[in-house]
């Protein structure tokens, strides 16, 4: 799991590269070319890479959130994801609130650009539609000091038919915005196509509280900047 490690704990205000699951052999040698045995990059794209802080803080982006009447939305995280072909994992149904959590809830916003077209045979995203209005069942927090792993789970996720979920395929360019409650996953990418998206999460701080709990905790060196910069 990647969040079992401190290498993931502390990815918050740095740039850190994840490698897809079964990638190594053994001895720790690749079983694929390097450059496709990636999974992601995060968690702080936005504040380091000069590419990515003008994405996120574009006046396109800006204007987004002024429209959604967001009046101190903070940028919290950023990741890019390949879903590298033939081995791009599935990502299991869940809520972003789990690992980003807030009170009151309702406060947390994933932006998901795809840089290329993301489908059905590729690993598009799937969602349960109105299940935004359902609150969080399960929630992933920081274990006490020394412990293995370095988080853990409290509640339990909901058990889901594939027959809630609709698929939502997208052409490049596109932007897809994912409240923070909705369950949504994205199945294995089988194909012989990758598909690359940049994310990252917006989180409105006027009158929110952001859990001490969340594995992802702003720092002295990066405290979550204002999109609005």
């Amino acid at each position: 799991m990647q969040g079992s490690t401190d290498y993931f704990l502390t990815s918050g205000d740095k740039i850190r590269f994840f490698f897809e699951r079964g990638v190594f052999d053994k001895k720790g040698e690749f079983l694929v070319p390097k450059e496709k045995s990636i999974n992601k990059i995060g968690h702080a794209l936005h504040a380091y890479d000069p590419i990515f802080k003008q994405m996120t803080h574009s006046s396109k982006v800006q204007e987004l959130g002024r429209k959604l009447s967001l009046e101190k939305p903070v940028v919290v995280q950023s990741m890019y994801i390949f879903k590298q072909p033939g081995i791009g994992g599935e990502v299991t149904p869940h809520q972003d609130a789990t690992f980003l959590y807030t009170e009151p809830l309702g406060r947390v916003l994933g932006l998901w650009i795809a840089l290329e077209d993301a489908t059905q045979e590729n690993g598009c995203l799937w969602f349960i539609p109105g299940s935004h209005t359902g609150g969080v069942t399960r929630r992933m927090v920081r274990a006490p000091p020394g412990s293995t792993p370095c988080v853990q789970f409290l509640g339990s996720e909901q058990p889901y038919e594939d027959s809630q979920f609709i698929p939502v395929p997208i052409s490049k360019g596109g932007l897809i915005l994912i409240h923070g409650e909705v369950v949504h996953r994205s199945e294995l990418n089988s194909s012989n196509s990758s598909r690359h998206v940049y994310t990252f999460h917006l989180m409105e701080a006027k009158d929110t509280i952001w859990s001490r709990e969340n594995w992802l905790q702003p720092t002295p060196e990066l405290p979550f900047p204002s999109l609005y910069l």
